[in-house]
């Protein structure tokens, strides 16, 4: 059994590294540390791997932007963190108008993701696939602006996303999954005590 289990490791490494620094990701996520960039990034190169080999080409494509993201959030983060008086960028809400707009922009790109999959690729689940990522695409670019809602969406991926992985077998990204799921929880609870603390520090 423990070699059956060292050969299945070892089979199934990437992934393994892959699931571990995304756990790692969500976490300095919900702490807003700086170091959830690079680790996303080291994740993002791991899955491109893992996804390739499983047939799923959007989430493949996905982790690119999730790499490109990452360098932006990284920026990002730390030009907020040096502006004087604003020693980082804060949680902020998500302003009705700008729903409007990501809403538009969130059908455009399903759209294109499903009519290239159904059309140019072998993938056998083009729905799942496309919607997961055009959710993932909105989200991480919420996260890297720290609209809070970027958990309420992510809560969403990582159901869809954990029963899409359970059909393709790749368990330990649904073990990761199942994580992100309970930690995307975690996130918007801890990113709104931080909202309302500053909301009350306006205040006073």
């Amino acid at each position: 059994m423990i070699q059956s289990l060292t050969e299945w490791i070892v089979g199934n490494k990437t992934e393994l590294l892959g699931a571990i620094l995304g756990i790692f990701y969500v976490f300095f996520s919900i702490r807003q540390n700086i170091l959830t960039w690079p680790t996303g990034i080291l994740t993002s190169l791991f899955y491109i791997v893992v996804f390739y080999k499983s047939a799923i080409y959007a989430a493949m494509s996905l982790q690119v932007y999730y790499v490109i993201m990452g360098i932006y959030g990284w920026f990002y983060w730390i030009k907020g963190k040096n502006t004087g008086d604003n020693p980082k960028v804060p949680v902020q809400n998500i302003e009705k108008r700008l729903w409007i707009n990501v809403g538009i922009f969130t059908v455009l790109i399903f759209s294109a993701i499903i009519f290239i999959l159904s059309n140019y690729s072998d993938s056998d689940v083009p729905v799942m696939d496309s919607l997961t990522t055009t959710l993932s695409i909105v989200a991480t670019w919420m996260l890297a602006k720290k609209y809070i809602e970027n958990w309420i969406i992510w809560i969403l991926v990582d159901l869809m996303s954990g029963s899409l992985y359970f059909y393709k077998n790749l368990w330990p990204t649904v073990v990761l999954f199942v994580v992100y799921t309970v930690m995307a929880f975690a996130g918007y609870f801890e990113w709104k005590k931080d909202l309302i603390r500053k909301s009350f520090e306006k205040l006073s």
